[in-house]
């Protein structure tokens, strides 16, 4: 039988552990982008998504402990030009009606350089889900424009992946394999 006393002095030892000290921040789509290329023929087209959400838990004092959740609208995708967008959107490529989001949480953070992280990750699109790393800067915080308010800022985040991975396969030698993702993030942090 353990010892009330001892029970008392484990409890009272965990609560005194310092918490883990997170920032909570909400991505901020109008001030950021997920923006993609992708080889036709001998030139590159490119597009983004418009709609996308996302929260960054940012540890401060171990950043190992981050985490990253981001839900992307397959529908919002827009390369500027309406009758490709509605191509793509059909079941010949992301099939939107029956894989309306794109999603993306981290299983890992690491710095690999002052202000330069490394995030890995569980990507799903198209109904498949693959590990995938990617890196971004993080550019630091500022002040935002309410009263108060804090903004965090991410950038010059890069991967390449290859869309027949992810069973889109449509006019192979047409269309290029692989597809350049970049990625530039504003977030407004979350009042505690």
């Amino acid at each position: 039988m353990r010892h009330p006393f001892r029970v008392l002095l484990a409890a009272l030892a965990l609560a005194a552990l310092p918490a883990s000290a997170q920032d909570v921040y909400k991505i901020d789509p109008v001030h950021s982008q997920v923006g993609f290329q992708i080889r036709h023929f001998v030139s590159k087209v490119s597009g983004r998504f418009s709609k996308f959400s996302g929260e960054i838990r940012v540890d401060t004092k171990d950043i190992t402990k981050s985490t990253v959740e981001v839900t992307i609208e397959a529908a919002s995708i827009n390369t500027d030009n309406e009758t490709r967008d509605k191509h793509l959107k059909s079941p010949d490529f992301f099939d939107v009606a029956k894989f309306p989001t794109i999603t993306f949480k981290s299983t890992a953070v690491k710095e690999v350089a002052k202000g330069k992280l490394e995030i890995t990750g569980d990507f799903t699109l198209h109904g498949v889900t693959k590990q995938i790393t990617f890196p971004i800067t993080n550019a630091g915080t500022a002040k935002g424009m309410q009263p108060g308010s804090v903004v965090a800022g991410f950038t010059d985040g890069a991967l390449t992946i290859n869309r027949n991975d992810y069973g889109i396969k449509t006019f192979p030698g047409v269309l290029g394999d692989d597809v350049a993702i970049s990625l530039d993030v504003e977030a407004d942090k979350v009042s505690k």
